[in-house]
């Protein structure tokens, strides 16, 4: 997915500064942001924010749906660059047509990982398929570490069995979970899986201590450990737990992201699409998606690419780090 904002803004994260924390849970409140045009979608992005830009490699995470797109075109996002990240979509309900500038035509169905890596540059757009009525997920990205952040284009797919848990069920996308591992390829160790917890339950995870964890609400009544997580909030917990206690106190199914990580160690520099080391490097991948280098180009989308927005004039400042 893009980041549509025709301002984003330029941010400077990571470092050795984010990464010690408090072991409390710290709740992250989502903001609405338009993904698109005036009669676009909106979706709700918890990552990045001044608060705190990172959760391991996890870089960034917009939250969508339940939206009824009956009659109103749904998601139409148009081809756009990726540099120095790799993308995760994973739905809850509806279907997404993907294609990138690797030639990869793929669906995004609910329960399936499509995991998209952009390394130097890649392009890819994405459409909810005409017989989508409800469209409902998240779109994740992952930083890639300095020495891969060239990597290769790489598109994988995957769909996880649902892993029966003690008061819920698991389907572990990404690292591992409850004895469970995924085999899909990242460049950081990495924790992504979706969580259910059954009306009333409280279910205990191992955690790795070494990771930090987010915990992406999509619905229910949460306790992550003893501190409320709405829909759409994201808690963050520091490093240092082995296990992890989720608590559904409603009536019905909760549902939930869970993300993981050991604190990422470099600075990187996101703009607009882009993933970055330096001001420069944004710039000078800005003027190749503009002229039409680099990235590829994306067959079999009915329309033109998105132009990239307008870079700020005011040198690059460190934002995003935590007191």
């Amino acid at each position: 997915m893009s980041n549509t904002e025709t301002r984003p803004p330029e941010l400077r994260c990571g470092g050795e500064a984010e990464a010690a924390r408090p072991a409390d849970v710290e709740v992250l409140t989502a903001r609405d942001v338009p993904l698109g045009g005036p009669r676009a979608m909106r979706v709700r992005r918890t990552l990045p924010q001044r608060a705190r830009t990172l959760i391991g490699a996890w870089c960034f995470a917009d939250h969508y749906g339940p939206d009824d797109v009956t009659g109103k075109g749904g998601m139409d996002v148009a081809p756009h660059p990726h540099t120095g990240l790799q993308t995760v979509s994973w739905l809850f309900a509806g279907e997404i047509e993907h294609r990138d500038s690797l030639g990869s035509h793929a669906l995004v169905r609910p329960g399936e990982l499509n995991l998209m890596t952009g390394g130097r540059g890649i392009s890819h757009s994405e459409v909810s398929t005409p017989g989508t009525t409800l469209l409902h997920g998240v779109q994740l990205w992952v930083a890639l570490p300095e020495k891969h952040r060239d990597a290769e284009r790489d598109f994988q797919h995957y769909v996880p069995e649902p892993l029966p848990l003690e008061g819920g069920e698991a389907r572990v996308f990404l690292g591992s979970l409850a004895g469970d591992t995924s085999p899909v390829h990242t460049f950081t160790p990495l924790l992504g899986a979706e969580v259910t917890v059954a009306p009333g339950a409280e279910l205990t995870l191992d955690v790795d201590p070494a990771f930090e964890h987010g915990v992406l609400v999509d619905a229910g009544d949460v306790l992550a450990e003893a501190t409320a997580v709405r829909p759409s909030e994201l808690g963050y917990i520091a490093p240092g737990r082995r296990t992890l206690t989720l608590t559904n106190r409603g009536t019905g199914t909760a549902r939930l992201v869970l993300l993981g990580g050991p604190p990422f160690g470099e600075e990187i520099v996101m703009w607009w699409n882009f993933i970055g080391r330096s001001h420069e490097e944004i710039v000078q991948a800005r003027e190749d998606w503009m002229k039409g280098s680099r990235f590829g180009e994306v067959q079999g989308y009915d329309g033109a690419p998105l132009p990239a927005p307008e870079l700020p004039n005011t040198p690059l400042k460190p934002r995003g780090r935590v007191r």
